[in-house]
């Protein structure tokens, strides 16, 4: 298995830089795994609701630590190509002051 496309756009939530979605092996695709600034650094975050007692419960994720680094691994990567954290930051900006 393997990451074949990822999308990411900016957002302004908190820590969240970006939005992304992947495409696995032309065949799969995945939306609204989240870039996270954290304390330690950036890492993704798997798509997620809101249950009505209030705590969060992923959507979908990894099985196994090696196919979560894969995929936060290339997130990471395009993010980095796309400018990184202050470009996604200008980006967010950008578009709330155009709204």
């Amino acid at each position: 298995m393997r990451v074949t496309k990822v999308t990411l756009r900016p957002v302004s939530m908190n820590k969240v830089c970006a939005i992304a979605s992947i495409v696995i092996d032309d065949e799969f695709v995945v939306h609204d795994l989240r870039v996270v600034n954290g304390d330690k650094g950036l890492f993704v975050a798997m798509p997620s609701r809101k249950l009505p007692s209030g705590e969060f419960r992923d959507i979908c994720h990894p099985i196994n630590t090696e196919t979560r680094q894969m995929i936060q691994d290339a997130v990471l990567q395009e993010f980095a190509a796309e400018g990184g954290v202050e470009a996604f930051k200008a980006a967010a900006e950008a578009l709330e002051s155009a709204s």
